[in-house]
């Protein structure tokens, strides 16, 4: 039987780890998996920090109305 605890740990400068286990968690070997997580930012996504663009129509005699990209033929 396989038995999952997700828990929280603190790596130490020495790239160790101790973790507290439940006492009925059985002894023995087990499979561990560390997951690094990122760490929050206090940086505020703002919009106004994008560049601004000057967009134009590449040609501006074109409509691009249905008739101009598809023709008369009922498609």
């Amino acid at each position: 039987m396989m038995r999952t605890i997700e828990t929280t740990g603190v790596v130490t400068p020495e790239h160790t780890i101790t973790l507290k286990l439940p006492d009925d968690f059985p002894e023995g070997e087990c499979h561990v998996v560390v997951a690094s997580v990122a760490k929050p930012t206090n940086k505020v996504f703002s919009w106004a920090n994008w560049p601004a663009h000057d967009l134009v129509m590449l040609n501006p005699n074109e409509t691009f109305r249905r008739e101009d990209i598809y023709g008369d033929d009922d498609r």
